[in-house]
C-alpha cells in the first residue's frame, strides 16, 4: 500500500541532531519519483511507442539494510536514511528518499550514486504500467 512520504526538512533536523553531525560537511538528498517515459527508453534508447502510467513497487528491507551497512563502509560516509514506498504507485509518486551525509563532496556524491544503484539493482522490484 502507497506511504505518506517524509517530510525532508524533518529528516535534516534529525541528521543535524544526530551525534555525527559535527563531522559532516554536507547533506545530499535523492528523491526518486514514477515518471511517465518508460525506464528501457531513458535506459537504452528503445522507444516502443509506450507510455508509463503507474508502477508495481515492493522492495526487500533485509537487502536495503545490506546496502546501507555497506554504504557506511565507504569513505567519510556518516549518516545515512532511505525510506521506499511501496505498492501501487501513480506518475509523479515518490519512489524513494536517501538522505546522505559526509565529510566531503565526493564522497557524499559517491555514496549516493552507489547505494541508489545498489537498491535499484538488487533490492527492488519495479513493475511499470505503459499504455
Amino acid at each position: 500500500m502507497k506511504k505518506l512520504a517524509p517530510s525532508i526538512d524533518e529528516w535534516l533536523k534529525e541528521a543535524k541532531a544526530h551525534p555525527s553531525a559535527a563531522r559532516v560537511g554536507m547533506y545530499l538528498v535523492h528523491n526518486g519519483v514514477v515518471r511517465q517515459t518508460p525506464k528501457a527508453q531513458v535506459r537504452q534508447g528503445i522507444d516502443d511507442g509506450s507510455q508509463v502510467t503507474g508502477m508495481e513497487f515492493a522492495y526487500d528491507a533485509a537487502k536495503v539494510d545490506a546496502a546501507v551497512a555497506e554504504t557506511y563502509k565507504m569513505a567519510g560516509i556518516f549518516y545515512i536514511k532511505v525510506w521506499l514506498n511501496e505498492g501501487r504507485l501513480d506518475l509523479g509518486d515518490d519512489i524513494m528518499y536517501i538522505l546522505i551525509g559526509g565529510d566531503i563532496r565526493p564522497h557524499v556524491v559517491d555514496a549516493l550514486q552507489t547505494l541508489v544503484e545498489k537498491i535499484k539493482t538488487e533490492c527492488v522490484t519495479e513493475i511499470e504500467q505503459k499504455h
